[in-house]
């Protein structure tokens, strides 16, 4: 049978370096590497490889490396390679292309096109590390006034809040999506920093309600892993209406990945393909999901915020509009280049906003109708650095999910092939002889590592602006100026242009 997709990467192979020492064989999930005793060299199957590096990383003579391949057809500006691969894809297989990770299309990114304001003169910089600095941060419902006792007192009678250290979780990778050690490097991490990890919508390992005070659950439309023991172990429950990576369709574990804790954890059959409907059968108005909000705080005493996760569509405004009115204490906002361990490639690609024309706007909504404090907001779908959650909040989030950036602290080379459950950094995988390559230990250490990094750029950041607390800098657009944006985007995000 002629296979018409040629390999889109190529293995280059030093032989003068190579010792022939078969680890890169070993080591390579995906069958890429084999040794011929007749011929007593190393061979590859170029086929299989996803340029995951592992066998670079791991050669201890550097005789290895990976190039994207040359191989080319005839110059078609409508038919890109890429597009004529997966058409001979699809009528080889009948199937819908899966993608992982995030949109890595060449659309606009509009946080590179943002600049921050600096401090001078007139309004004189801070230095954060001899003068006060404020990166806490309280999600929730926040008192729409003061009240007092008959003594005078000040009344504290706050809804429930997260506090964080930092305006920075880890955002919602389920169980089975991602590995064991992944999920523990994660709720360790979160523990040590005073942030918040999310389960997804895979339920929650036992071993892991020890870090109930900084963990978020999910309850998604498949209900996997929920029942009253999950939410009371957590410090907030969040409702997945949507998802960047996929708005508009339910969310899909295939079935290699339902194995051992996972499927006892999810609480269904080993082998099954846990699939979450696109809707929730329960929910078809703002009233049915407030239902779901007042039922979950009654399950939990009222005790825990309540977070509705949704994704950067066209009518978001008035989406989350309806969930400010609802009794949620949080919104969720994921953007179109938001992260996934599985999604229908065309969707992925096509379908969503930009988080941050998507953040601005809802914050403007909210402000306009004067209902901003009633909610939190999160930024979600590819905050990629420290700037990026400056950035951020200064367009009104609250705070920042994080979960591409996070894998890659992990040590994800974003070779997007995690459906397969090959991942061979440990990451995204079932498999116990992949899960043991990546260390919780080592894991916990390098988020910490990241998360401190970026604390430290965030408070540089600040007192450049001449700015010591994240509640001074959340919503403050004066501070950001744009660089080669229209003027439509620019009315968008409430910014000005660069020199005005």
């Amino acid at each position: 049978m002629i296979d018409y997709v040629f390999p889109e990467y190529e293995i280059i192979r030093d032989y003068d370096r190579c010792i022939q020492c078969r680890a890169c064989e070993g080591q390579c999930a995906n069958e890429v590497h084999r040794y011929m005793p007749n011929a007593g060299k190393m061979c590859v199957d170029e086929k299989n490889c996803v340029a995951c590096h592992r066998c670079a990383a791991i050669c201890p003579t550097r005789a290895l490396k990976i190039v994207k391949s040359q191989h080319t057809f005839r110059a078609n500006a409508n038919w890109s390679a890429q597009t004529i691969n997966e058409v001979y894809k699809q009528a080889g297989s009948g199937g819908v292309l899966l993608s992982s990770m995030g949109n890595p299309a060449d659309y606009p990114v509009y946080f590179d096109k943002i600049l921050v304001n600096a401090s001078q003169v007139t309004n004189p910089s801070i230095d954060p590390l001899r003068e006060p600095m404020e990166t806490k941060v309280f999600l929730g419902k926040k008192p729409q006034e003061i009240k007092r006792d008959s003594k005078g007192k000040i009344v504290v009678d706050t809804p429930p809040q997260l506090k964080l250290k930092v305006p920075i979780m880890f955002s919602a990778m389920s169980y089975g999506s991602i590995s064991y050690n992944a999920h523990e490097s994660l709720a360790r991490a979160s523990a040590e920093l005073g942030i918040y990890y999310n389960t997804g919508e895979g339920g929650l390992h036992e071993d892991f309600y020890k870090y109930g005070t900084n963990t978020i659950v999910q309850v998604a439309s498949g209900r996997f892993g929920v029942h009253p023991g999950y939410l009371d172990a957590a410090s907030a429950i969040e409702i997945k209406m949507g998802q960047g990576a996929k708005p508009g369709i339910g969310g899909h574990l295939p079935g290699m990945k339902v194995v051992g804790d996972v499927s006892r954890t999810r609480m269904i059959p080993e082998g099954s393909d846990a699939i979450s409907p696109a809707p929730h059968h329960d929910i078809y108005s703002i009233e049915d999901l407030r239902q779901l909000v007042l039922s979950l705080k009654e399950a939990t005493g009222y005790k825990k915020p309540v977070i509705v996760k949704i994704a950067a569509v066209h009518n978001v405004t008035a989406i989350a509009s309806g969930i400010a009115r609802s009794g949620a204490d949080i919104i969720a906002i994921d953007g179109f280049r938001g992260g996934t361990g599985a999604a229908p490639t065309k969707i992925r690609d096509n379908v969503g906003i930009p988080i941050e024309l998507a953040l601005a706007a809802v914050d403007k909504r909210l402000r306009d109708e004067g209902i901003r404090d009633t909610v939190s907001l999160i930024c979600a779908g590819s905050i990629r650095s420290s700037s990026d959650v400056v950035k951020a909040i200064a367009l009104g989030a609250d705070a920042v999910y994080i979960g591409t950036a996070a894998l890659l602290a992990l040590g994800c080379h974003l070779c997007r092939s995690c459906q397969t459950s090959k991942c061979n950094w440990g990451i995204a995988t079932q498999n116990p002889n992949l899960v043991k390559r990546l260390n919780p230990d080592i894991g916990c250490k390098r988020l910490v590592n990241l998360v401190n990094a970026w604390r430290h750029e965030i408070m540089e950041m600040m007192g450049g602006m001449g700015i010591n607390s994240i509640e001074s800098l959340k919503g403050n657009r004066l501070m950001l100026r744009g660089v080669g944006i229209n003027e439509k985007e620019l009315e968008i995000l409430g910014i000005k242009h660069a020199g005005e």
